[in-house]
């Protein structure tokens, strides 16, 4: 008997709301006051050796790349996204709930292209995914290269959906 695989859950893309993501991290928009702001967020490094990472990511449309099956977080840094060329992008998070993803309270969100976030330290939230085209991000994180960076966690599968 082959053996099917499970029906994706289904999660629906809302528009960003500063409110609802505070939990998980903080916006960045255009300055308060221009022409500069200054510490526009809190830049978290659990571990004084971990240098600053300025990273460049390639990042694929959403739809191409469900269901999305995996979490990740950073146990020691925050990790912020500035995109670079993109028109619109998708970020899905959810509350750790005794050190994993707590499934039942996942959130995923449409940021436009001149946002960009800053995920707080620990945050569970899926890999970056843009709207409708392939785009690039500069992201910024304390790293020393060891596993300690990054943490996976497996999520049954889940299928999003653009809000209608």
């Amino acid at each position: 008997m082959p053996h099917d695989e499970p029906t994706p859950r289904r999660l629906t893309i809302r528009p960003i709301d500063p409110v609802a993501f505070a939990p998980f991290g903080t916006l960045l928009d255009a300055p308060a006051v221009p022409p500069r702001q200054d510490r526009a967020t809190a830049l978290e490094n659990g571990r004084p050796g971990a240098a600053a990472n300025l990273a460049l990511i390639h990042s694929e449309p959403w739809a191409g790349l469900m269901p999305l099956g995996r979490l990740e977080r950073h146990p020691h840094s925050s990790q912020a996204f500035l995109p670079l060329a993109v028109d619109a992008y998708v970020v899905v998070v959810a509350p750790d709930r005794d050190g994993r993803p707590d499934e039942t309270a996942l959130y995923a969100f449409r940021v436009p292209g001149h946002v960009g976030i800053n995920y707080r330290t620990n945050a569970w939230h899926a890999h970056m995914m843009t709207w409708a085209h392939p785009g690039t991000f500069a992201m910024l994180a304390h790293e020393d290269g060891s596993a300690g960076d990054c943490v996976f966690a497996a999520i049954a599968p889940v299928q999003l959906d653009p809000e209608v």
